[in-house]
C-alpha cells in the first residue's frame, strides 16, 4: 500500500480513534509539531473526518477507521483465484479506482488487476452520477479483465457482475437485498451498492473491461447528507451488526474474478437464472428513460442479450439502455 503524501501516514496513526499527543506524532513522521497541526488541518480538508484537538492530549479521530489489510485480503482468496489475478493493490486515495486501473490493463487474457481505495475523491456512477463515500466507510475497488471476445459481446456483462456482487453480499451474511435491471444492488428500494463497467478495445476483439464497484458498508449521516438518492448501508441492513470491510473485500473479489471467467467462457447464459432470483422488478410496473422518451409498461424479464423486456398495449419490447423507475399505482 503506498503512502504518496505525509499527512496519509498520519491517518494510518491516528485511525485506532485514540489521543496521540502532537510529540509523539511528530516524532513518528519525523517532523515538527507545527507539520502535525497542518497535515491535521489538510485530513480534514481532503476527507471530511471529525478530528479532535485537546490542550495535553493531542489529536484523535472523533470515529475511527477500520483500512482495508491488503495481506489478509489477498491471503482469504482461494489459490485459484489468487493464481488469476496478476496484481492487487490498496490504496489511501485516488480520484477514481476506474481511472487509476485503466492505466494498466491486464497483459493476458483470464488474467485480472484489481485496486481498492479507501477513498475517492471524483468517483462515477452510471450515467455519470457522482458516488459518494467516506474514508474507509464503503468498499470502492475496480477489476481489469481482458476478455478475447468482440466488444458487442460484453454489451450484457454488467448484468453478470450485478449477480456477482449480490452473490458476494449474500455469502457475507446479508439477505433481502435485490437486483435492478441492469445493476443496481437495492434492499428495500434503497441502493446498497453500484456497478459502473466501461470498455474498450478492438471491434472484433480482444476487449478489456474495467468493472468498478462501490459497496455503502457503513455510511456516517454527514456524509450521507450529500447523496442525491435514496440509499441504504449493510450495517442498517444487518441491525447494526458488526461487518468485516476484510472480509467483504474478500467474497467481492472472489466473486467478480469467477464471474469474469465463467462470462469469459458462457457469456449471460448461466447468469440468467441466478439472476431472476434476485429480480427486483418482476411484475412491476415501470417506466424506462432515455434521452429522447419515456415508455411505460409491464416489465417481464432480460432477454438473452441482457436487454430489459417490457410490455403494454403496443407489445412487447426489449430495451438496452435507460433509466428505470416503477410507477406508483393510484389507489381508486
Amino acid at each position: 500500500m503506498r503512502d504518496p503524501h505525509p499527512h496519509d501516514a498520519l491517518l494510518r496513526l491516528m485511525a485506532d480513534g485514540q489521543f496521540h499527543s502532537g510529540q509523539a506524532l511528530a516524532a513518528s513522521l519525523a517532523v515538527g509539531r507545527s507539520a502535525v497541526w497542518k497535515q491535521v488541518r489538510r485530513l480534514q480538508e481532503l476527507y471530511n473526518l471529525r478530528i479532535d484537538a485537546v490542550r495535553g492530549r493531542g489529536y484523535r479521530l472523533r470515529d475511527p477507521i477500520h483500512l482495508l489489510l491488503p495481506e489478509r485480503i489477498f491471503g482469504g482468496l482461494s489459490p485459484a483465484i489468487r493464481r488469476s489475478i496478476e496484481s492487487f493493490d490498496v490504496v489511501l486515495s485516488t480520484p477514481s479506482t476506474n481511472s487509476l486501473i485503466a492505466g494498466r490493463p491486464p497483459r493476458a487474457s483470464n488474467r485480472a488487476h484489481i485496486v481498492f481505495a479507501e477513498h475517492q475523491s471524483a468517483a462515477r456512477g452510471r450515467r455519470g452520477r457522482r458516488w459518494v463515500g467516506g474514508l474507509g466507510d464503503n468498499i470502492s475497488c475496480s477489476i481489469a479483465w481482458r476478455f478475447e471476445l468482440a466488444m458487442s459481446e460484453l454489451s450484457s456483462l454488467s448484468l453478470a457482475i450485478g449477480v456477482a456482487v449480490a452473490e458476494a453480499l449474500e455469502s457475507a451474511g446479508l439477505s433481502g437485498h435485490q437486483l435492478k435491471w441492469p445493476n443496481d444492488v437495492i434492499h428495500d428500494g434503497k441502493k446498497l451498492a453500484g456497478i459502473l463497467v466501461e470498455v474498450s478495445g478492438e471491434a472484433t476483439g480482444p476487449a478489456t473491461a474495467i468493472i468498478g464497484v462501490g459497496i455503502n458498508v457503513r455510511v456516517p449521516t454527514h456524509v450521507g447528507t450529500d447523496i442525491d438518492q435514496p440509499w441504504i448501508d449493510v450495517s442498517t441492513v444487518t441491525g447494526g451488526g458488526a461487518v468485516s470491510r476484510d472480509d467483504l473485500a474478500v467474497a467481492l473479489v472472489e466473486a467478480l474474478v469467477a464471474a469474469c471467467k465463467e462470462f469469459a467462457d458462457c457469456g449471460l447464459a448461466g447468469f440468467a437464472p441466478r439472476w431472476q432470483r434476485y429480480d427486483a422488478l418482476k411484475g412491476r410496473t415501470i417506466s424506462v428513460r432515455t434521452s429522447t422518451r419515456s415508455v411505460e409498461g409491464t416489465y417481464v424479464g432480460i432477454s438473452a442479450s441482457g436487454a430489459l423486456l417490457m410490455e403494454n398495449e403496443s407489445g412487447r419490447s426489449e430495451h438496452l439502455a435507460g433509466e428505470v423507475s416503477v410507477r406508483r399505482v393510484t389507489q381508486q
